[in-house]
Formats: C-alpha cells, sequence, structure tokens
C-alpha cells in the first residue's frame, strides 16, 4: 500500500464541491433512480482524487472494522467517530483496497477492471465528500496513481455525481441498500455486513416490509437473516467472549446460525441454551466432522435431550435440576409441578478450556451416535450396538471409588436402568413368541 491519506476540512470539501455543482453544464448529468424512489439528474463535478473521504459506516466493511477494532484493542466507536480523522481514513483505505484486489465469485477484481476500462462512471458523493458509492474503486484509483502518477494520470481527478445537499444518513443507508440490491453488487458483502444493513433499515424504517422491497428479497429472509445475527451475537458474547468482533463468524458460519432459531422453538430455556452450546462446539470443532455442519442440525434440534443425555451418562454428571444458590445467565427455569432438566455442568465442562477437548470428544461421540440411531442406519444392528455400549460402560464402574455424596443418585439412576432392562428383555421375549 502506497497511497497515504490526507484529509481537507469539511468547509473546504463542500465549498470546491458546491463551486463544481454550479459549474456543471448539462450534459454532465447523471441519470440516477436510488435515491428517494425518484429519478434525480445529479451534477457529475470533478474533483482531485484526495479531496474525498471514505464512508465509515460502510457495510461492505462492517466485519473488517470490528476485526481491526478488536485485534487493535480500540473502542467500539474508533470507525464510526472517526470519519474526519487521517489515521482511521487510512485505515479504511486499507481495508478497501484489500477488498479492491479480490474478486468475488465470477467477478473480476476492481484493479483489473480500472486498468483496463479506467473509469466508466461517476463515483457517488454527498454535497460534504463522503463517498456513498465506490469506495472500492476510490481506493483502488488512489492505490494505482501513487504508485505510477504517469501511467494513470486520469485518476489525477475523478468525476463524481453529487446527491442534494439535504440528503441524510438515512437517505444515504437506502441509497446503499438500493445499490447492494443488484445482482452486480450483492454478492461483495459477506452475510454480516448484509445483515447489519438489513437491521439498520428495519430500524429506520420501523419494519421489514418496506426494506423487502426496497432489498428485493422476501420479509421472511429479512428476519430469519435478523434473527441469524442475533443468535451470532450471543455466539460472541456468551462463549467467545468477544461481542461485537464477527471475524470468527463471517465464513462457514451463516446457514448455522439462520438454522439455530428454528432448532430451538418450542423448547424450554436452559434446553435452548443446551442445545446453543451443541451447536457452538459442533461450529468450533467442524473440521473434525464430516459432512457438512448442517447436517448435524438435528443435534440441537430434535436430537438435543438425547445428546446430552449421552453426555452426561459419559461424563458421569447428573442432569437433574438443584435451586441455584444465586442468578446467572444459565439459571434452572423450574416448572410449577416438577423441575426441568439442568446441563449447567455439562455446559460449564464444554466451557472450561482444561476438560474442553476431552469433553468435546464425548459430545461429537454422542451427536454422530445419536444421529446414526435416529436415522436408522445399520438398523439391525442398531440396537445391539447400543446395548453392548451400555453393557461395556457398566461393567467400567468402580463404586468403590465413587464419591459418597454420588452415592444416592447413582443408585437411582441405576434402578432406572434395571427397569429399563427388565422392560427390554419384555420386549424381546415377545418378539422371540411371535416368531
Amino acid at each position: 500500500m502506497t497511497y497515504v491519506v490526507t484529509i481537507r476540512g469539511r468547509s473546504e470539501r463542500e465549498a470546491i464541491i458546491a463551486k463544481g455543482v454550479v459549474a456543471a453544464s448539462p450534459a454532465d448529468i447523471y441519470n440516477f433512480h436510488e435515491f428517494r424512489n425518484r429519478h434525480y439528474k445529479l451534477p457529475v463535478v470533478q474533483l482531485p482524487i484526495d479531496l474525498p473521504i471514505y464512508r465509515m459506516q460502510n457495510f461492505r466493511t462492517f466485519t473488517d472494522q470490528t476485526e481491526y477494532i478488536g485485534k487493535e484493542g480500540l473502542t467500539a466507536e474508533f470507525f464510526s467517530t472517526g470519519q474526519e480523522i487521517e489515521s482511521v481514513q487510512q485505515v479504511q483505505h486499507g481495508m478497501l483496497a484489500k477488498l479492491a484486489v479480490r474478486g468475488v465469485g465470477d467477478s473480476v477484481a476492481v484493479f483489473d477492471v480500472l486498468k483496463r476500462d479506467g473509469q466508466r462512471e461517476p463515483l457517488l458523493i454527498t454535497a460534504s465528500g463522503v463517498v456513498v458509492n465506490g469506495n472500492r474503486r476510490l481506493a483502488a484509483m488512489r492505490e494505482m496513481y501513487a504508485e505510477d502518477a504517469g501511467a494513470f494520470a486520469n485518476f489525477s481527478h475523478i468525476d463524481f455525481a453529487v446527491l442534494p445537499a439535504d440528503a441524510t444518513l438515512a437517505d444515504v443507508i437506502d441509497v446503499e441498500a438500493a445499490l447492494q440490491a443488484k445482482q452486480e453488487t450483492k454478492l461483495e458483502y459477506d452475510w454480516v455486513g448484509d445483515a447489519q444493513l438489513m437491521k439498520a433499515m428495519v430500524l429506520q424504517h420501523g419494519g421489514t416490509g418496506d426494506v423487502a422491497k426496497l432489498l428485493n428479497r422476501s420479509d421472511r429472509e429479512i428476519r430469519n437473516t435478523i434473527q441469524a445475527l442475533a443468535e451470532a451475537d450471543i455466539y460472541l458474547k456468551e462463549w467467545v467472549g468477544s461481542p461485537g468482533q464477527y471475524g470468527p463468524v463471517r465464513d462457514e458460519a451463516e446457514q448455522l446460525f439462520k438454522d439455530i432459531p428454528k432448532r430451538l422453538e418450542g423448547k424450554e430455556p436452559n434446553l435452548q441454551q443446551a442445545s446453543r452450546v451443541i451447536a457452538w462446539t459442533l461450529f468450533e470443532n467442524r473440521d473434525r466432522l464430516t459432512g457438512r455442519i448442517y447436517n448435524y442440525n438435528a443435534a440441537f434440534g430434535k436430537l438435543a435431550t438425547d445428546v446430552l443425555d449421552r453426555v452426561a451418562d459419559e461424563l458421569g454428571v447428573s442432569t437433574e435440576a438443584s435451586v441455584p444458590s444465586g442468578v446467572s445467565d444459565l439459571a434452572v427455569d423450574f416448572g410449577e409441578d416438577e423441575a426441568v432438566a439442568s446441563y449447567d455442568t455439562i455446559i460449564d465442562q464444554l466451557r472450561e478450556l482444561d476438560s474442553k477437548s476431552e469433553t468435546v470428544d464425548v459430545l461429537i461421540e454422542a451427536v454422530q451416535n445419536a444421529i446414526e440411531v435416529d436415522k436408522g442406519r445399520n438398523s439391525e444392528k442398531a440396537s445391539l450396538k447400543a446395548v453392548g455400549q451400555a453393557h461395556a460402560k457398566l461393567m467400567a464402574v468402580d463404586i468403590s471409588r465413587a464419591a459418597p455424596d454420588t452415592h444416592a443418585t447413582m443408585r437411582k439412576q441405576l434402578e432406572g436402568i434395571e427397569q429399563l432392562a427388565r422392560l427390554l428383555i419384555k420386549k424381546l421375549d415377545s418378539y422371540k413368541k411371535a416368531e
């Protein structure tokens, strides 16, 4: 990166742009249809390459911004309050220049297009010189001009279409949304930036209906995407401990966080949280799974209780609810008649780094076994395999080493196993008679 950002004062920028707008000829017009849902003939002005500034509320770079804030230990407002600060603009320039190098899907990188064709259409700015559309192109042109001013002399001044002076922040967000909805730009957002744009627009418009129309998406897709962002926020805050830093969930996480809300419907709060932990653990260990993580949705959906019970049995912990000594984020929810199960111990063990590896192994095995049984794979031998595993585990139990305070709970569990074993034996006998 060779370009060094310099900022001219806002009043100077406004004066230069206003002078250019007045001097613009009728031929210097850009037909624009994405401002306030009307056709505007925007004046086109030619400005020095160093005059405009990057817009910091840029949903395309939102995730990169949060990663940078976390890495450098900066305040959450570093970018939002730094739009008129050269050092912050310099950081934003670096992010945009990197994006300009990358092509998305089958698209050609911005650098390559500019080298081949030059500037083909004006960038879009506000009357104060803030770039609304074309931040990456501006970064690319600045880099190219700084690297070789002779070869790219045509970038010393750039064409800009200027929005009306009364354009508000809400107008600017709507413009970005309208442009993002176009097929050629839609794919260039990561899902977090896409969700943040939707969230901002829903707050701005008071609902999803108008936003769906503006973004050319379905109302359901808007709601699901915002729900996914909320689930990602919970994960980053409660599990990762890095709220608002979306780097870990930018790639390969969109579908998971869109699936989680559906799998939590109708569950008790404590089972919802435990189901989330299953999903989070699978996500963090997805390289150890066979196939896509999507194939394991049932593990934190309909099979969550089965998975948790298997983990509890393997770890030798109880899921019986007990009265908590204090209120916590994962507090047990007691009904009026009977207590629901508590998975706090399992969650705590998965959270602890020292025991995480072993506990994760147990969880993954429980997930795989539960899914295998549910799908009926090797159904003829699945029951025999399950009974064999239970027998082996019971054979390994050494009562003499058990802590005295576990005896009562252990006895209750063994009595339950005995009753279940008798029931299964009766079923076997009934099948034998029917043969």
